[in-house]
């Protein structure tokens, strides 16, 4: 159905910047909603993002919001975060995801399909 790859991961210095892409393989790309997840060692995973089909609604958790940015190319089936004003509380890897729907969701159990995950790196 749907296969996820992340890259873009790195090491930055605080208030760096860094694009994660995640490239999906599968004809029903376009009609997944999508969502960013992290997960930091000895943390429950959290929500960080997430995008409808369409672009047309997106979301964002209080922690990342007006410094993090989702966004998609159905054309090029691939879904960006693009991450300014990093902090070092934003260490962990991060997670792309996709779901069996259009309409965007901020849990983790509502997607199905999952990638292997990037590192980002944030030192202060």
């Amino acid at each position: 159905q749907v296969q996820l790859v992340e890259s873009g991961g790195g090491l930055v210095q605080a208030g760096g910047s860094l694009r994660l892409s995640c490239a999906a393989s599968g004809r029903t790309f376009s009609r997944n909603a999508m969502g960013w997840f992290r997960q930091a060692p000895g943390k429950e995973r959290e929500f960080v993002a997430a995008i409808n089909w369409s672009s047309s609604s997106t979301y964002y958790a209080d922690s990342v919001k007006g410094r993090f940015t989702i966004s998609r190319d159905n054309a090029k089936n691939t879904v960006y975060l693009q991450m300014n004003s990093l902090k070092p509380e934003d260490t962990a890897v991060y997670y792309c995801a996709a779901r069996k729907a259009i309409y965007r969701t901020i849990h983790s159990a509502d997607y199905d399909y999952w990638g292997q995950g990037t590192q980002v790196t944030v030192s202060s």
